[in-house]
């Protein structure tokens, strides 16, 4: 069909459509209307779906043509293995449901333009997928099969609802089995699957590693330095040089000590802690790492482009390479180090009555661990304690004052979720052999209130200085799921005080406090950790609202954090020479643009690190079908509920599992209620259950209720 066809077409089916007396019509009755022979009303169709493209005509919900019923929408499209999906449009309440006859070519991720109705009492706006117009997946990773002559690529990703067709010739000589990254050449539609080409074939599904690396270019996380990244750092010292001393302090002779996991190879902050007679003076001296990584350079753009490391449970994907990460920008024991140090002196109620910002040069003398530093400050280990002698008048010094920070900030309300992190021990081969809580100890509790006093000081620094900056921000909560959640609560006798629908920090601690060691301790806390919202990098200062802090920024991970290394810079500009009105231009033109990068690379790498870690449980659990543990219900849907183990595990049991009555979800209790017996589940409840399946596809573990002993009390 050619334009000039095409555009005569589209102009007679709108002078049709303005006729007062066209009512909507279905593609069969309009093709009867204007005579349109049957094998030709595919021609037909092409160009109705031109004009919807164009927002000049509408697909009502029961596939009829007319006036468009509403003004274009743009959002993102989230799809589901059913095909079906939903658009999300900034500033409406509800998604739009998309039936999978209307998603057009769109797939999960991509930007797109819809048409909505308007939504009937209790439901969903129901639209219509108009044009894709930004594309978010052009790979794909997933399982292959092959076939005689062409073969298909089952996404990893459920939220993809259909196979990749790969032609023949374009397989790379995968065969069933291999997990590969397949390119995307045709991204489908209505009666045709999505069509691509592999490009690389990570291993078969049973190989080692095989199943992280797929996670790992499923998210696209970029192992590999470009060549001139290299080139850049084999440049690089491996040691400090005399030269770069000039116009640094030398703080080489002060007791200085690095507190890591006995993993870590990256060390970034180091302490050092004395007796004043105000108090104490803390120094929390931080790798001088924009000292070797200068703006604009190939390392710098790198850096950028990944924003973060990113921590999986059998690797590391660094940032930085490892000549610098593990060499001259880590601060290793015994050897001369850059930094940028920031020297609190703190009184005895935790104020902080003077500070020093300084670059300087630095030895560490003992890498510790958090392991050794607990057993010496708590346990009291005698064989630790002579080992390092030297230093346990440090490490108690540092208790104590950790102790004083952590209560002035609990004064001022910061809110402390203690949720365990799961730790992942695998053999040799990857395999999981042990999965346990990380549980917090004195020791990783003395470096996270250093690490946050620290944060807090450089950020109220700058900004009364009023320098362009980036600072770490957690807006206040929504008032509707605030509302939601005292309404919630009052259920179970707490209450929540807010004023004009805005809530204090203070209010949420002390409900955790009065909640603690309760049966509805676990329920409560979970609910109100998804009714705050998600921190992020911003070029303005509006507070942390879970540290309920006024100021606060990331200083102190240059190594693995893009946000911190910025920071240095702009520090140490404004330390030697001031920011110039030429350069602070600059950075009100970048630090946006960075904001907004390293905020999006932070949540990238959260997904991949929670997606190897689900990955590794599923695997774990395999071998454990019909064995029968004890847990806490940790959600609750309409669907089942979900338990957790002891050891972080978390399953789901189906409501079609509950075969001893009918069950309804109760969703203003969080529970779901048997209808006949009046047996409930609900949030925190414990309960025991046996394991049904598991699914690495997926990434989900099955679980039913196990059969209850004489001995076991709900």
């Amino acid at each position: 069909m050619t334009d000039t066809v095409l555009q005569e077409r589209k102009n007679h089916l709108l002078a049709l459509m303005e006729d007062p007396a066209y009512v909507p019509m279905k593609l069969k009755e309009l093709a009867m209307l204007l005579d349109v022979p049957r094998e030709r009303r595919e021609e037909l169709k092409e160009v109705l779906d031109a004009l919807i493209a164009e927002g000049k005509i509408g697909l009502s919900r029961r596939g009829k043509y007319g006036k468009p019923e509403r003004s274009l929408l743009t959002g993102t499209f989230s799809g589901t293995g059913k095909g079906y999906g939903f658009v999300t449009v900034e500033g409406l309440e509800q998604d739009i449901f998309i039936p999978a006859e209307r998603t057009k070519d769109a797939l999960h991720g991509d930007k797109v333009q819809v048409t909505a109705e308007p939504a009937r009492p209790g439901r969903r706006p129901e639209g219509t997928v108009l044009r894709v117009l930004e594309r978010a997946n052009q790979t794909l990773v997933g399982y292959y099969q092959k076939s005689r002559h062409f073969g298909f690529v089952i996404p990893d990703n459920q939220k993809i609802g259909a196979d990749v067709f790969i032609p023949e010739g374009k397989d790379l000589g995968a065969v069933t089995g291999h997990k590969v990254v397949v390119r995307l050449t045709d991204y489908g539609g209505e009666r045709k699957k999505p069509e691509g080409v592999i490009t690389e074939i990570l291993g078969h599904v049973n190989d080692p590693g095989t199943d992280i690396l797929s996670i790992v270019r499923a998210y696209g996380i970029p192992e590999e330095y470009p060549p001139e990244v290299m080139a850049q750092t084999a440049g690089m010292p491996e040691e400090v040089r005399p030269e770069e001393l000039a116009g640094r302090r030398d703080l080489r002779a002060w007791q200085t000590v690095t507190i890591d996991g006995e993993d870590a190879k990256d060390l970034d902050d180091a302490i050092t802690l004395t007796r004043e007679p105000f108090g104490y003076r803390l120094g929390v001296h931080i790798a001088d790492v924009s000292h070797y990584v200068t703006e604009n350079s190939p390392l710098d753009e790198e850096a950028l482009r990944r924003g973060t490391s990113v921590y999986l449970v059998d690797r590391v994907i660094p940032m930085l390479p490892h000549r610098l990460s593990n060499g001259i920008c880590s601060l290793n024991a015994g050897v001369d180090r850059l930094a940028l140090s920031c020297i609190m002196d703190i009184d005895g109620q935790g104020r902080v009555l003077g500070h020093e910002v300084a670059e300087t040069v630095i030895q560490v003398d003992r890498r510790m661990t958090y392991t050794a530093v607990n057993a010496i400050v708590t346990d009291r280990d005698e064989a630790l304690m002579e080992e390092y002698r030297d230093f346990v008048e440090l490490f108690d010094t540092m208790k104590e004052l950790a102790d004083i920070l952590r209560q002035k900030r609990h004064q001022r309300g910061s809110i402390d979720f203690d949720f365990p992190e799961t730790k992942v021990i695998l053999d040799e081969k990857g395999r999981p052999v042990e999965i346990k809580p990380y549980e917090r100890n004195a020791a990783t509790r003395i470096i996270e209130d250093f690490m946050l006093m620290a944060n807090e000081t450089i950020a109220e620094d700058c900004f009364w200085q009023d320098l362009p900056f980036l600072y770490r921000t957690h807006d206040n909560p929504e008032p509707e799921k605030m509302k939601r959640l005292g309404v919630f609560i009052n259920n179970f006798g707490y209450s929540i005080r807010t004023q004009n629908g805005e809530v204090h920090p203070k209010e949420l601690q002390k409900l955790l406090e009065k909640i603690e060691g309760s049966e509805a301790e676990a329920l409560i806390s979970r609910l109100t950790l998804r009714a705050m919202k998600q921190a992020k990098y911003m070029p303005v200062c509006s507070g942390h609202f879970g540290l309920a802090a006024k100021y606060y920024t990331h200083f102190t991970s240059p190594i693995r954090r893009y946000p911190d290394l910025q920071i240095h810079r702009i520090i140490k500009e404004n330390l030697k020479n001031g920011i110039s009105p030429e350069r602070r231009a600059h950075y009100d033109r970048i630090l946006t643009g960075v904001a907004v990068q390293c905020s999006a690379m932070e949540r990238r790498a959260d997904e991949a690190e929670r997606e190897t870690v689900k990955l590794k449980k599923c695997q774990f659990m395999e071998d454990k079908i019909g064995e029968v543990f004890e847990g806490v219900i940790s959600g609750v849907t309409g669907w089942g509920f979900y338990v957790e183990l002891p050891n972080t595990v978390e399953g789901l049991v189906r409501v079609s599992e509950l075969r001893d009555d009918y069950y309804v979800f109760d969703e203003t209790r969080m529970e779901l209620a048997g209808e006949l017996g009046g047996r409930t589940y609900k949030l925190g409840q414990k309960v025991r259950v046996a394991v049904a399946g598991t699914d690495r596809l997926s990434r989900t573990i099955d679980f039913v209720p196990a059969e209850e002993d004489e001995d076991w009390e709900e």
